[in-house]
């Protein structure tokens, strides 16, 4: 069970992840990301960063890794798919790889679950990070 999302960006890695790593700033993503509330105290680089997107998507920062540009972070409760009453254990995790040939990057955005009551998890969360990797490509167009 998961979700795997990919795109190559036409910037270099560094430049990518610096972007990404801000775990309450998604302004590069306005056709997806409408709103970000900033929940807590915990600044957004650090593990238990929390957020709430678009008034639904409630998430937790996990890890951060920022030699290999990775983060992950949990979603612990959103809309129906992915409310906490129907799936259990939803960890995302990004990851952006530099493509050394042409200075541009690879970014995956991959997630998984232990377990969830209905099925259409990945039916719903794949469209949603394709489009935010697509801003997310927009956004060093």
């Amino acid at each position: 069970m998961g979700c795997y999302n990919s795109i190559v960006i036409n910037s270099d890695a560094d430049k990518v992840w610096n972007v990404l790593k801000n775990f309450h700033d998604l302004s590069w993503s306005k056709n997806v990301v409408t709103k970000v509330e900033i929940v807590g105290s915990v600044s957004s680089n650090n593990i238990g960063s929390k957020r709430i997107l678009n008034d639904a998507f409630h998430e937790t920062l996990l890890s951060v890794d920022n030699v290999g540009k990775k983060f992950t972070y949990s979603i612990d409760d959103g809309p129906t798919v992915v409310s906490k009453e129907n799936v259990v254990g939803y960890i995302g995790e990004v990851t952006v790889f530099p493509v050394t040939e042409n200075n541009t990057s690879f970014v995956l955005w991959t997630s998984k679950w232990d377990s969830a009551k209905e099925s259409g998890v990945a039916d719903f969360c794949n469209p949603i990070y394709h489009a935010l990797l697509q801003d997310l490509k927009s956004h060093f167009a």
